[in-house]
């Protein structure tokens, strides 16, 4: 049987997908971000080789929402490397994103980086390199993408506005001594990062070092030490899906981080990344359609790492 080339299993994957729209709902806690249409649905594919292929919307910029956690992670990692580890853990929480009474028992220690106490540990942290560390996330997922990306003020404006849970989240913190900054100023600089937008073909780009041992062939430079990639592939398997990882890597099989903006970004490594839009969230905070997606397309592929 003939092998199918990227966009012949891109074209497949769209219509495999088709019945899993209007089986989610957008993120209507974040006022700006309800109003997408669901119907939308991007998909891009670059390969460490250097091919690029896309379907669907995967021009058109989304809000990556928790996607940018990857981002803010790679930068505290290569600025105080393994002192991180002194403020957030690395295992699965097993709760939802948002979740107060786990990081209360564990006395404000985050248990990964990519629920959202442990993002606001990692902004805390940045917050002593920059005034400004939504914008080195800009800037850094800008150079990787190889063109400048933006912070949509009103998306941040309405996520500030109805941040009652981060501000809760960052207060416990810091009465634990876990982040050092004001609460107000770590939740309002983690809003603002959230708040990036970015097409999947810019996604796919930007993701590429943790595809090819932390070089980016986009950039033509090293971005991650061979050992940090695998680190972060190791992250993103075991706790980039929340509390679905399990289910979604029993699905897909290849580490990956998603957004409540409808993203999810997957690494194939040695091989590609791949970055899906679909505004359509489980319960979970999870793009139903993306998953599907992906599944379908590690399933044609045989790209799983599992």
């Amino acid at each position: 049987m003939k092998e199918l080339s990227i966009a012949e299993v891109l074209a497949e994957v769209a219509v495999l997908v088709k019945p899993h729209f209007g089986k989610g709902r957008t993120a209507d806690y974040i006022p700006s971000l309800a109003s997408v249409p669901g119907t939308k649905f991007g998909m891009a594919v670059r390969t460490v080789a250097g091919e690029e292929h896309v379907i669907g919307d995967a021009d058109e910029g989304f809000s990556v929402q928790s996607i940018t956690k990857v981002f803010a992670l790679g930068l505290a990692l290569n600025r105080i490397g393994d002192e991180v580890w002194t403020r957030v853990g690395k295992e699965p929480s097993g709760t939802p994103f948002n979740h107060l009474s786990l990081l209360e028992a564990e006395k404000g220690v985050p248990r990964n980086p990519f629920i959202n106490a442990g993002a606001l540990a990692i902004t805390d942290v940045l917050l002593d390199v920059s005034p400004d560390p939504a914008g080195l996330v800009r800037d850094f997922a800008g150079f990787l993408a190889d063109e400048p990306v933006e912070i949509d003020a009103t998306v941040a404006a309405s996520e500030l506005a109805n941040a009652w849970q981060n501000r809760a989240i960052a207060s416990l913190m810091r009465g634990q001594g876990t982040i050092t900054h004001e609460p107000e100023a770590v939740v309002a600089a983690y809003c603002r990062q959230c708040a990036l937008t970015m097409s999947c073909r810019q996604l796919a780009r930007a993701f590429l070092p943790l595809a090819a041992g932390g070089f980016s062939p986009v950039a033509q430079e090293t971005i991650f030490h061979e050992r940090l990639t695998r680190r972060l592939n190791a992250l993103l398997l075991t706790c980039g899906i929340y509390d679905s990882v399990g289910n979604f890597a029993y699905r897909v099989g290849l580490p990956s981080k998603s957004g409540v903006g409808g993203g999810i970004v997957a690494v194939i490594p040695g091989k590609a990344t791949v970055a899906v839009w679909s505004p359509e969230l489980d319960r979970f905070g999870t793009s139903v359609v993306g998953t599907a997606a992906l599944e379908a397309f590690s399933q044609i592929t045989n790209c799983s790492v599992l």
